[in-house]
């Protein structure tokens, strides 16, 4: 059997072009609702929270949204906002809360539901989970702000461990409601491509000891979630790192070791790409060329090339695809349940339910 077909969480990853390509015609209604009910609403600024996965959605959101609204939008992760809300939230301010969750009742999306209503009640929430029995699907905020929900179908609502289609839909769904065109179409068939491919086109085949994700701009997001993939997966097996081409100069390099493989998501934007293409000659002049594997949609530039969008933020999902597929594979190889990593230890589980929350008194 296929090593992606042998576990739900490869059948998860297979499936995910097939689940855009059928949500996308109702996200069409779906978009065009919250696009005007945002206008009507008229934040004072847009924050982008979650917890894990569900965050690094938000840091590839933050700045392409930012260009598109004429309201400030910020990547706030939910485990920041929960810890220590008087940093973000202002008693008086009248903000659009985006949650996202997979399962929607991680204890920090539950936790900021409770500081909003608490401490922040003028605030509006769109809360986008893939769970439709959830306390962010359910939820009725209390106060001024208004509450949409947005629930993902079902086949999103991953079943294993590691968040694949959850991760990418929640992102085109966000993309699409917060004010670009929808381009879902588009992206499942980029992302039929990256699934008809083996391993070994990457230079991935081979587990390696360890891995290096490289992004910038939104591919930041990208590059910390399949550095998180790699590691859930594998169990902590594999350490990987994450940072961007500029600042991975200043220490991070020093990760790399002779076992190492450097993967590098290379930026559609023409001067950001130039910065990538320099990190790129300097890493295969210090480590040879097997070291970097650099991905992109542009020939002349990049040693994968895929058909990809000329918007970063939308190739993000793409992009992770390769991560998600290397983790499955990898993981299996190395005698590891794939779909619960964790089934002995139990130190880490599919949905962080357990964190004690604690009562703020006001800022």
């Amino acid at each position: 059997m296929n090593t992606l077909e042998k576990w739900a969480t490869g059948r998860e990853i297979l499936s995910q072009p097939n689940v855009w390509s059928a949500w996308a015609p109702e996200l069409e209604n779906i978009a065009e609702n919250t696009k005007a009910w945002v206008a009507e609403r008229n934040p004072d600024e847009i924050l982008l929270t979650g917890a894990g996965t569900s965050a690094f959605i938000g840091l590839s959101l933050e700045h392409v949204l930012s260009s598109l609204t004429k309201w400030r939008v910020r990547a706030v992760a939910s485990t920041d906002l929960v810890a220590a809300p008087y940093h973000f939230l202002a008693t008086d301010a009248h903000p659009l809360v985006v949650s996202f969750g997979r399962s929607g009742n991680s204890s920090e999306s539950v936790g900021v539901m409770e500081l909003l209503d608490r401490f922040c009640s003028g605030a509006d929430r769109l809360n986008i989970t893939c769970n439709q029995d959830s306390r962010l699907a359910k939820a009725e905020g209390q106060g001024l702000g208004e509450t949409r929900v947005v629930v993902l179908p079902e086949s999103t609502h991953d079943t294993g461990f590691a968040m694949t289609s959850s991760y990418s839909t929640m992102l085109f769904t966000a993309m699409t409601c917060l004010g670009q065109q929808n381009r879902i179409l588009e992206m499942a068939d980029a992302a039929r491509v990256v699934l008809s491919l083996e391993l070994d086109a990457f230079g991935l085949q081979d587990c390696p000891e360890r891995v290096v994700f490289l992004g910038a701009g939104p591919l930041v997001g990208a590059a910390r979630e399949s550095a998180l993939k790699i590691l859930e997966l594998t169990k902590g097996q594999v350490p990987t790192i994450w940072d961007t081409p500029l600042g991975f100069r200043h220490g991070p390099k020093s990760f790399v070791n002779e076992n190492t493989k450097i993967v590098m998501f290379k930026s559609e934007n023409p001067i950001t790409r130039c910065y990538d293409n320099d990190l790129e000659h300097e890493l295969h002049d210090q480590f040879g060329e097997d070291v970097v594997v650099s991905i992109g949609r542009h020939q002349s530039d990049a040693s994968v090339t895929l058909p990809l969008s000329a918007e970063d933020a939308w190739n993000a999902p793409i992009f992770v695809i390769l991560s998600q597929l290397a983790g499955v594979k990898w993981a299996d190889a190395k005698g590891i349940n794939v779909d619960n990593p964790f089934i002995e230890e139990s130190n880490l589980t599919r949905v962080v339910s357990n964190v004690r929350l604690h009562t703020h008194k006001g800022w």
